[in-house]
């Protein structure tokens, strides 16, 4: 039986913000995802106001599994549902690339590990949340709490002088 997926192409918009410091004179930072995907070039400028440019970075597909209808429950029902976006350091002039946008919080923690990505949770548009929520209400199989048994030790297992194979004595008689 296969597994149920659902995509969505978002695009995601970034800003490049300058910073008062002698080691880094600016930093790159998620702050949107629109719907659809856009007709432009990755990193394609969109305008600048008060020395903040913004930028669109490029496309990324959202996809759901119907096996971790869970998490997705959890970011459906939030007070404010969102769209994950990473973005890698690399060797390019930017210094930034797009690696991804999830709707999965799980996910996005896995990279937040590495303290080399740029990790940021942006609004989720309301197509998208419309889209969620009735994936999840379709696929979503609440699952009960089960809790593992475990075996109860044998505290005398492990007691010395029981069971030992003890050495022959001596006949020196």
């Amino acid at each position: 039986m296969a597994a149920i997926v659902e995509k969505w192409t978002v695009s995601v918009i970034v800003e490049k913000r300058p910073l008062k410091s002698v080691w880094q004179p600016f930093e790159w930072r998620p702050v949107a995802v629109l719907p659809a995907p856009v007709a432009a070039e990755p990193w394609t400028p969109l305008g600048e106001e008060g020395g903040v440019s913004r930028w669109f970075a490029g496309t990324s597909e959202l996809v759901l599994f119907e096996k971790e209808t869970q998490v997705y429950k959890h970011n459906v029902e939030a007070q404010e549902p969102a769209v994950y976006i990473v973005m890698r350091k690399d060797a390019s002039e930017r210094g930034v690339d797009l690696l991804l946008a999830t709707i999965d919080p799980g996910e996005a923690h896995a990279h937040a590990d590495s303290g080399d990505d740029i990790l940021e949770a942006v609004p989720m548009p309301p197509e998208i949340h419309a889209w969620m929520g009735d994936f999840v209400a379709k696929h979503h199989v609440e699952r009960g709490f089960w809790k593992r048994k475990r075996d109860r030790a044998d505290p005398e297992a492990l007691a010395v002088g029981r069971n030992r194979i003890r050495p022959a004595e001596d006949d020196d008689e």
